[in-house]
């Protein structure tokens, strides 16, 4: 029996099977004009629509197992007021599914689904059930997060992060000013591999910080003449090192508490690299990113807790 899960965020289109020990996926990012930072939520919200069929045909194609359970991400965090409309796409998609072959729909959040496959890709499940530190670093998103147990689910509580600038939005500013496609992740992942320029080292209160001034000194570098090699790893090495920073400070608070990377910006090879001393998790790339497969995993929770 087959989870079958919906995540359309910002950034993608996904959807994906899972029966708890193996799983199917297929994604696909939306189309962002040349030289934009993203996309309205009108816009995403009618890309979704008209990818979705295409997914399914894809992963349908050769599935020939039964679901017993569909969810969805309905909103991107799991807190009173979180809502954007282009999760309505995968939702609705979902809640028909369910209707029509009489079988329950289990909502969950972007957030719970991002923690939920990377731990799935990791191999390692049963930190759901203990508490446990996450960062969720996106191109909307740089969150600190404590996560404790709450039945089939989690429960998360942002302690620490950005205060206005994501780390996503830094590096695809940067990428942006580089000449670099959208989503620039990955662009500047492959050159900041290239460069030797140390980050600069962000001021933080607490387990806050600021990220907007690297904005600022971007550019500076730029106009300095320094190479795209040079701008990137000192993008990619400021965010390295406050992260870093941030989640040393977090440990203090939480001793001995693995700490789960979630999010498209940690697929990035220099943070996977980082020189740490405290037990990290990460998933595949693929499985960093925005994608579907933790909603459909974390349906098979919900579906061993209430048959």
């Amino acid at each position: 029996m087959w989870a079958l899960g919906f995540d359309t965020s910002n950034y993608t289109t996904s959807i994906a099977l899972s029966d708890g020990t193996a799983a199917a996926h297929r994604a696909r990012l939306l189309d962002v004009p040349e030289g934009a930072l993203g996309l309205r939520q009108s816009e995403a919200l009618f890309h979704h629509i008209k990818r979705l069929p295409e997914l399914a045909e894809s992963l349908f194609k050769d599935f020939r197992g039964q679901i017993s359970v569909v969810a969805a991400s309905t909103r991107p965090r799991a807190v009173e007021g979180s809502y954007m409309p282009c999760f309505l796409a995968g939702q609705s998609q979902a809640q028909v599914m369910a209707a029509q072959m009489g079988v329950p729909f289990v909502p969950v959040s972007h957030q719970q689904g991002h923690m939920a496959a990377v731990l799935f890709d990791a191999g390692r499940m049963e930190v759901l059930d203990k508490p446990f530190l996450c960062w969720h670093l996106s191109g909307g998103t740089t969150e600190l997060l404590h996560v404790v147990p709450e039945g089939w689910n989690a429960r998360a509580e942002r302690i620490g992060g950005t205060t206005d600038l994501s780390a996503g939005q830094l590096i695809d500013r940067t990428g942006q000013l580089l000449g670099l496609p959208f989503p620039s992740g990955r662009h500047l992942d492959a050159l900041a591999q290239r460069g030797d320029e140390k980050g600069f080292r962000v001021k933080c209160s607490g387990l806050q910080f600021s990220l907007s001034g690297m904005q600022n000194k971007v550019r500076q570098l730029r106009d300095q003449g320094a190479g795209q090699e040079q701008i990137a790893s000192f993008a990619i090495n400021t965010i390295c090192q406050v992260v870093d920073e941030t989640t040393k400070a977090a440990l203090v608070q939480y001793p001995g508490e693995p700490v789960v990377f979630s999010g498209g910006v940690s697929s990035n090879a220099t943070l996977r690299g980082w020189n740490c001393g405290y037990e990290r998790i990460f998933g595949a790339p693929a499985y960093s990113t925005d994608n579907a497969l933790g909603v459909a995993v974390l349906a098979k929770r919900w579906e061993a807790r209430h048959g």
